[in-house]
Protein backbone atom coordinates (compact mmCIF):
# COMPACT_ATOMS: atom_id res chain seq x y z
CA UNK A 1 0.00 0.00 0.00
CA UNK A 2 1.27 3.19 -1.11
CA UNK A 3 1.46 6.47 1.44
CA UNK A 4 -1.94 7.93 2.07
CA UNK A 5 -2.68 11.52 1.17
CA UNK A 6 -1.94 13.06 4.80
CA UNK A 7 1.51 11.54 4.20
CA UNK A 8 2.18 13.05 1.17
CA UNK A 9 0.76 16.22 2.61
CA UNK A 10 3.86 16.03 5.29
CA UNK A 11 6.19 15.28 2.62
CA UNK A 12 4.89 18.24 0.32
CA UNK A 13 5.29 21.03 3.47
CA UNK A 14 8.85 19.35 4.53
CA UNK A 15 10.00 19.79 1.11
CA UNK A 16 8.18 23.23 0.53
CA UNK A 17 9.22 24.69 3.87
CA UNK A 18 13.02 23.47 3.40
CA UNK A 19 13.28 25.07 -0.03
CA UNK A 20 11.05 28.57 0.11
CA UNK A 21 11.99 29.60 3.94
CA UNK A 22 15.52 28.11 3.63
CA UNK A 23 16.42 30.36 0.68
CA UNK A 24 15.09 33.50 2.41
CA UNK A 25 17.66 32.52 5.38
CA UNK A 26 20.24 31.98 2.81
CA UNK A 27 19.46 35.87 1.51
CA UNK A 28 18.78 37.31 5.06
CA UNK A 29 21.58 35.61 6.18
CA UNK A 30 23.52 37.61 3.79
CA UNK A 31 21.79 40.64 4.32
CA UNK A 32 22.50 40.38 7.58
CA UNK A 33 25.99 39.65 7.51
CA UNK A 34 25.95 42.61 4.76
CA UNK A 35 24.80 45.03 7.36
CA UNK A 36 21.38 45.58 6.71
CA UNK A 37 20.29 46.15 10.09
CA UNK A 38 16.38 47.53 9.59
CA UNK A 39 13.77 45.40 8.86
CA UNK A 40 11.92 47.22 5.91
CA UNK A 41 14.43 45.65 3.12
CA UNK A 42 13.52 42.25 4.32
CA UNK A 43 9.97 42.28 3.85
CA UNK A 44 10.11 41.66 0.10
CA UNK A 45 12.48 39.49 0.32
CA UNK A 46 10.21 37.36 3.02
CA UNK A 47 7.12 38.33 0.45
CA UNK A 48 8.65 36.88 -2.39
CA UNK A 49 10.09 33.67 -0.07
CA UNK A 50 6.37 33.09 0.88
CA UNK A 51 4.92 33.36 -2.26
CA UNK A 52 7.10 30.80 -3.88
CA UNK A 53 6.28 28.54 -0.41
CA UNK A 54 2.95 28.77 -1.16
CA UNK A 55 3.48 27.71 -5.12
CA UNK A 56 5.47 24.69 -4.03
CA UNK A 57 2.95 23.96 -1.77
CA UNK A 58 0.29 24.12 -3.94
CA UNK A 59 1.61 22.32 -7.13
CA UNK A 60 2.82 19.75 -4.19
CA UNK A 61 -0.39 19.22 -2.93
CA UNK A 62 -2.45 19.26 -6.46
CA UNK A 63 0.34 16.38 -7.25
CA UNK A 64 -0.45 14.15 -4.23
CA UNK A 65 -4.47 14.69 -4.87
CA UNK A 66 -4.00 13.75 -8.41
CA UNK A 67 -1.83 10.61 -7.85
CA UNK A 68 -4.00 9.28 -4.44
CA UNK A 69 -7.32 10.55 -3.82
CA UNK A 70 -7.42 12.63 -0.36
CA UNK A 71 -9.29 10.32 2.37
CA UNK A 72 -10.63 11.86 5.56
CA UNK A 73 -8.02 11.87 8.03
CA UNK A 74 -8.29 9.36 10.62
CA UNK A 75 -7.60 8.45 14.32
CA UNK A 76 -3.89 7.66 13.26
CA UNK A 77 -3.31 10.57 11.18
CA UNK A 78 -4.28 12.69 14.16
CA UNK A 79 -2.17 10.78 16.93
CA UNK A 80 0.98 10.95 14.58
CA UNK A 81 0.11 15.02 14.23
CA UNK A 82 -0.29 15.00 18.21
CA UNK A 83 3.07 13.15 19.09
CA UNK A 84 4.81 15.27 16.61
CA UNK A 85 3.61 18.66 17.59
CA UNK A 86 4.49 17.36 21.72
CA UNK A 87 7.57 16.18 20.81
CA UNK A 88 8.57 19.29 18.71
CA UNK A 89 6.57 22.47 21.10
CA UNK A 90 9.36 22.92 23.61
CA UNK A 91 12.00 23.88 20.18
CA UNK A 92 9.62 27.20 19.70
CA UNK A 93 9.53 27.73 23.40
CA UNK A 94 13.05 27.97 23.49
CA UNK A 95 13.09 30.13 20.71
CA UNK A 96 10.73 32.68 21.79
CA UNK A 97 12.97 32.63 25.29
CA UNK A 98 15.67 33.87 23.52
CA UNK A 99 14.39 36.22 22.19
CA UNK A 100 13.11 37.74 25.21
CA UNK A 101 16.48 37.53 26.68
CA UNK A 102 17.48 39.32 23.58
CA UNK A 103 15.58 42.02 23.97
CA UNK A 104 16.44 42.34 27.77
CA UNK A 105 20.15 42.71 26.38
CA UNK A 106 18.95 45.65 23.80
CA UNK A 107 19.55 43.08 20.60
CA UNK A 108 18.61 44.83 17.69
CA UNK A 109 15.23 44.43 16.64
CA UNK A 110 16.18 42.84 13.08
CA UNK A 111 18.01 40.02 15.08
CA UNK A 112 15.22 39.45 17.16
CA UNK A 113 12.68 38.93 14.53
CA UNK A 114 14.85 36.73 12.78
CA UNK A 115 15.35 34.51 15.61
CA UNK A 116 11.64 34.27 16.78
CA UNK A 117 11.20 33.29 12.87
CA UNK A 118 14.03 30.99 12.75
CA UNK A 119 12.73 29.17 16.07
CA UNK A 120 8.87 28.88 14.50
CA UNK A 121 10.61 27.58 11.11
CA UNK A 122 13.30 24.80 13.48
CA UNK A 123 9.88 24.00 15.20
CA UNK A 124 7.60 23.38 12.12
CA UNK A 125 10.60 21.68 10.61
CA UNK A 126 11.05 19.25 13.34
CA UNK A 127 7.79 18.32 13.44
CA UNK A 128 7.04 17.54 10.08
CA UNK A 129 10.19 15.43 10.08
CA UNK A 130 9.09 13.85 13.05
CA UNK A 131 5.54 12.68 11.51
CA UNK A 132 7.43 11.62 8.26
CA UNK A 133 9.41 9.50 10.82
CA UNK A 134 6.11 7.95 12.53
CA UNK A 135 4.16 7.55 9.11
CA UNK A 136 7.05 5.61 8.12
CA UNK A 137 7.34 4.07 11.17
CA UNK A 138 3.59 2.60 10.87
CA UNK A 139 2.81 4.45 14.45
Amino acid sequence: MGASFEEKSVWVQLIGLSVGLGAYFVVAGMMLTSGVRVLAPFVPVFAVALIFLIILMTVGHLLAAVMRKPEARDERDRVIEWRAESNTGWLLGVGVFLAITGLLFDIERVWIAHLLLLSLFIAEMAKLALQALYYRRGV
